[in-house]
């Protein structure tokens, strides 16, 4: 089971799963197989984003025209997946993550789905290695789903890499609801950058309660 937005009942998520693009044999496989690891406790299961979020980040990703695209924190490789989908044949995704054993298993998938060669991973700290790229627009998309702290500072680094009209999507930014009442640094890290965002006048700016909340930004 993919994990559930906390504002859905699982009757009602399942409904949203039904009336959406359905998964095809590579993502279900891909679910089970994390789930399978989570289990034998070798990852957290609700690192993974949704199957209907990856649905609608592919969808995003063709309706927009998005050529070239980047990644912050690609765990077993879901939603490249599906972000890799969306791009045209020579389009380009770059993934940015620290874990080889979990992107092993993206890597995978993503060759089983024919789309590896739109995919290049990079293993390492991600702020070091997205101040390594030209601060230069380059990128049309950009997803980020990793340490939560470092929010703000992928956001600062993705400016000016990204084209005018580029779209940043940032997950979990309701946090299971508790940006209203932080409980933790993530949760304060989260909040602080939500209002932060708002009035910011490069961006423009929509927090979808989709899943744990998507964060979506248009560089103006």
């Amino acid at each position: 089971m993919t994990p559930r937005s906390f504002l859905l009942t699982q009757q009602v998520a399942d409904y949203v799963r039904a009336s959406s693009e359905a998964p095809d044999d590579v993502v279900t496989d891909l679910v089970a197989e994390t789930a399978a690891m989570a289990d034998r406790g070798e990852l957290s299961a609700t690192m993974q984003i949704g199957t209907e979020q990856g649905a609608f980040m592919q969808l995003l990703t063709r309706a927009l025209g998005v050529r070239t695209a980047i990644e912050i924190g690609t765990f077993t490789g879901l939603s490249s997946l599906c972000i890799a989908r969306g791009l045209p044949d020579d389009g380009r995704l770059l993934c940015l993550d620290l874990n080889a054993d979990w992107t092993a298993v993206a890597r995978r998938y993503w060759d089983r789905a024919g789309i590896g060669h739109r995919i290049e991973l990079r293993l390492g700290a991600a702020l070091t290695s997205l101040r390594a790229l030209p601060a230069e627009p380059t990128f049309d998309l950009a997803f980020v789903d990793a340490d939560k702290t470092g929010y703000a500072g992928y956001v600062e680094e993705l400016y000016p890499r990204l084209r005018p009209d580029g779209v940043v999507l940032l997950d979990n930014t309701l946090r299971g609801g508790h940006v209203l009442e932080p409980r933790s640094d993530d949760d304060r890290a989260v909040a602080a950058l939500n209002a932060a965002l708002a009035a910011d006048p490069r961006w423009e700016t929509v927090l979808l309660p989709l899943a744990d909340g998507l964060t979506m930004l248009r560089r103006r």
